[in-house]
């Protein structure tokens, strides 16, 4: 059975977890590194400080009451706009339904604050995510994401349009 839960700053440990897994497991898909988040960079203050971003939704999904994955949704500079961001779900719970059930509660959460659209980044060769967030409506952009550490290839955005919650249809 799969659990979505919002994290508070109290739940940092569980982050720390899920986020150190995910950077082990998936160097590639996110921009943070692992050794970012290691030594001096793993103080439980930091973990606490990033799930007390202002305005965020930060979600910790759990699969027969394990953690398996997790993701967060933020606000952006425009307020019609929120990001989905840190988005990882663990090997062992792919293909079980809890991105989608992840991807849905932060759109759920945009479209509450009022944003029109969720935004977030990809690897351009991850290709698994991109299939995920596609069947979840998101659509490429042509805006340029940010320059990745081999200084030539960029991260894609992609865009996905939120319909007022009166519209949503019902599943």
């Amino acid at each position: 059975m799969i659990e979505i839960r919002v994290l508070t700053p109290d739940d940092w440990q569980t982050w720390r977890e899920l986020r150190l897994a995910a950077l082990t497991e998936a160097p590639g898909a996110f921009g943070s590194r692992l050794a970012d988040w290691q030594g001096d960079g793993d103080r439980e203050q930091r973990w606490r400080d990033r799930l007390s971003i202002p305005g965020s939704h930060n979600l910790v999904a759990t699969l027969d009451g394990r953690p398996v994955a997790m993701s967060s949704g933020v606000p952006t500079a425009d307020p019609l706009t929120m990001d989905l961001i840190s988005m990882w779900v663990h090997p062992d719970a792919r293909g079980k339904g809890v991105a989608d059930r992840l991807v849905n509660e932060v759109a759920r959460w945009a479209r509450e604050s009022g944003a029109d659209r969720l935004r977030l980044t990809v690897m351009p060769d991850n290709a698994r995510a991109k299939a995920l967030y596609h069947r979840a409506g998101f659509r490429m952009t042509d805006e340029p994401g940010d320059l990745m550490p081999d200084g030539v290839r960029r991260e894609q955005i992609m865009l996905r349009p939120l319909q007022p919650p009166h519209l949503t249809p019902s599943r």
